[in-house]
């Protein structure tokens, strides 16, 4: 399936995939909207760094690698460790990993060869990028992927239900559900009202969200149980 290098209007790079008629970030803004959706209704505030531990992310779809970036950069600046363990079952070639402006674009370019090391990284092995963060690649679908392992956060960043409705399903996010700490938080971009409904039948408490440009909303859903 071919994919193409596209600049989103605040000049950071998405990948499009033409036959599927997605795009891998919003066309308004990849960076802005991964801040907004994954690391601020998501990884900070969930609280987390607000004490000093392991905390745990799971991300269903690497893809750029932009929100696994972000994230480190956020666990860096807290000084606080963050393992993260990214799925992808297509992983993005050298030649496209190389043409991503993501470092640029944050005005951090010291984090260019780190950013690419992420992405050149063994699978199915921890890969420590720096003192504070870890990152797991696993190249595996959701519907196979299996652990024993409980995550604080879930970036859920699936493509949209038009173009993945398996993932989307109630069956996927009581699996979700089962893999997360008590408190755990999962945040997506999409806020439609069937997904909204499978979250709630998975057990999740759920709660529409401010969306980030060019959306009016998105999900954030809780696991507020201590079973």
């Amino acid at each position: 399936m071919k994919r193409e290098i596209i600049i989103t209007a605040d000049g950071s790079h998405s990948i499009s995939i033409p036959e599927m008629k997605v795009t891998y970030h919003s066309v308004h803004g990849a960076i802005q909207e991964s801040k907004h959706v994954f690391i601020q209704a998501g990884l900070l505030d969930s609280g987390i760094f607000d004490y000093t531990g392991v905390h745990s992310v799971l991300e269903i779809g690497l893809g750029t690698g932009l929100n696994a970036l972000l994230s480190l950069l956020e666990a860096d600046k807290h000084k606080n460790r963050l393992y993260y363990t990214a799925l992808d079952l297509y992983p993005l070639n050298e030649t496209e990993i190389k043409q991503l402006n993501y470092c640029e674009q944050l005005k951090q370019p010291h984090y260019k060869a780190l950013f690419e090391k992420m992405h050149q990284s063994g699978w199915e092995e921890m890969f420590e990028v720096t003192d504070h963060f870890r990152l797991t690649k696993t190249k595996c679908d959701l519907l196979d992927y299996s652990t024993k392992d409980l995550f604080n956060i879930i970036y859920f960043d699936a493509f949209a239900p038009a173009a993945q409705p398996e993932l989307w399903t109630a069956a996927i996010f009581e699996k979700l559900y089962r893999m997360m700490k008590p408190g755990g938080v999962l945040v997506t971009y999409c806020s439609k009202s069937v997904v909204r409904r499978a979250m709630q039948a998975a057990g999740f408490t759920v709660e529409k969200m401010q969306g980030p440009r060019g959306k009016r909303e998105m999900l954030r859903a809780r696991k507020v149980n201590c079973e």
